[in-house]
């Protein structure tokens, strides 16, 4: 089904078109970013049934101006019964207002406007917004009491989340839109046994609708048998290891290890060490890692940023040489760079950063047999809890919730749960010497910046043979 624009958008276009006309009179630059999205959220839990709203719906816009080199933005939300003269009037005065106040701040180069006219509508399986909400609580009842089934397990939840993104950007040379839909499910579950206790989950996401449930509906038993693993896992002894990262884990570690430490408003304030390293080699020779809206079909895929800059496909390590980072707009104006279609919003009335969209290793040459195979003493290390990075120095921390122990090729049986892996970023990345031919995208997380400002992204790759420590 066809992600059909918002009608409140179109029915403001003409509006819109006519408000920039009238600024474009009064400002060096203008532009305005609309956004109406729409979506709903159902849960099975314990003895219930639940819809409600995401939380990430959002209507409103927000105005950028330039006038001298200095640039400010204004956000409102609906526009009311204004006429396109008013509404010009209200939205230049208080951009001039913003602009009197910050005399005395450094000067922009003047933003491009090259001319762009595009309209991207997605398309998903089955939309559950034209429907009721009956077969999909259905579904997730019926895959909480699958897992409920499961031996040791004690509590059990599934959960779908659907968004349809629905915005336009407006500027005298610019005039596009785009919608389209994102969905996750998850199914979590908690297993006991006498005082031992254990989580674990699992999840698909993507662009799509209703048919990310499909892959919760098998995952019953498997979910159930790695509970039983983690309630008699035991701690790993703390050391330096041979690990085979499975493509979840793999993918956050190109986006903690490069993916942060690339958002070039981080090189202008002087925050992350790879702006030091921008030709120089950071990885092995066989590592090549990218991130972009336009290189995948993931949660972070769209036509244009929040910006107004289309989307790309932007090479961050090629050959294990950093080459370039991810940027918004403004941090690359002041870096001298060509903006990547990487500034991101949380929200309309959010300022908007470099951000990261769909980031993830490329695919190598060797197979997953050939990494087991070639692991003397090991961990295989999957179902990732949580990353952190030190952009400034380069640190990194990956939470996995597996390790599977490796001896000479093959699985012990011993689990390990949770396991930390750290490392200094270059000596992890220079140390990969086996990739798979695997590409593999997870779109069911969130990225924030400094625990804020929160987008949808995803992260993936191959499977990847290095070395880390582990404790």
């Amino acid at each position: 089904m066809t992600c059909e624009p918002s009608p409140f958008l179109v029915s403001e276009h003409g509006r819109l078109r006519e408000v920039i006309s009238l600024l474009s009179k009064k400002f060096d630059y203008i532009s305005i970013l609309g956004t109406d999205d729409e979506g709903v959220s159902y849960r099975a839990g314990k003895g219930e049934t639940v819809t409600a709203e995401p939380l990430l719906i959002q209507r409103g816009f927000v105005a950028r101006a330039q006038s001298g080199g200095r640039i400010v933005e204004y956000s409102f939300n609906e526009p009311g019964d204004l006429s396109a003269s008013a509404l010009a009037e209200r939205v230049g005065r208080r951009l001039e207002e913003t602009l009197a106040s910050a005399v005395g701040a450094d000067p922009y180069p003047p933003i491009s406007d090259e001319p762009a006219v595009d309209d991207f509508r997605g398309t998903v399986g089955r939309d559950p917004l034209r429907q009721g909400p009956d077969e999909a609580l259905g579904r997730l009842a019926a895959c909480r009491d699958a897992l409920l089934a499961q031996a040791d397990v004690a509590a059990a939840q599934a959960r779908f989340d659907f968004i349809r993104v629905r915005r336009v950007f407006a500027s005298p040379n610019r005039d596009l839109a785009q919608s389209f839909g994102w969905a996750q499910a998850y199914l979590f579950g908690v297993s006991r046994r006498g005082e031992a206790c254990a989580a674990a989950r699992r999840a698909d996401a993507g662009l799509k609708g209703l048919e990310a449930i499909d892959a919760l509906e098998s995952k019953a038993g498997e979910l159930g048998a790695e509970l039983r693993d983690l309630l008699g896992a035991g701690k790993i002894e703390p050391g330096e290891y041979d690990v085979i990262l499975n493509p979840d884990v793999s993918g956050t570690l190109a986006h903690e290890a490069f993916g942060h430490g690339v958002e070039t408003d981080m090189f202008v304030k002087r925050r992350a060490r790879a702006a030091e390293y921008i030709g120089r080699r950071v990885a092995s020779p066989i590592v090549n890692m990218f991130d972009g809206a336009a290189g995948v079909a993931q949660t972070g895929s769209f036509l244009f940023d929040d910006e107004g800059v289309l989307g790309a496909k932007t090479q961050v390590i090629r050959d294990g040489i950093l080459i370039g980072g991810i940027s918004d707009a403004l941090s690359a104006m002041r870096l001298g760079f060509s903006p990547t279609g990487n500034g991101r919003r949380q929200a309309y009335d959010r300022k908007a950063y470099a951000r990261m969209t769909n980031t993830y290793f490329s695919p190598g040459s060797s197979s997953l047999g050939e990494m087991l195979a070639a692991i003397e003493e090991g961990w295989y290390l999957e179902q990732l809890d949580s990353g952190m990075e030190d952009p400034k120095n380069w640190g990194i921390e990956l939470k996995v919730r597996i390790g599977r122990e490796i001896k000479k090729g093959e699985f012990t049986g011993r689990v390990a749960s949770p396991v930390v892996c750290s490392g200094y970023v270059p000596e992890v990345l220079s140390s990969i010497d086996m990739i798979s031919g695997d590409l593999e995208l997870r779109g069911s997380g969130m990225c924030g910046k400094g625990h804020k400002e929160y987008v949808k992204v995803s992260a993936g790759g191959p499977y990847i043979k290095t070395r880390m420590r582990l404790g």
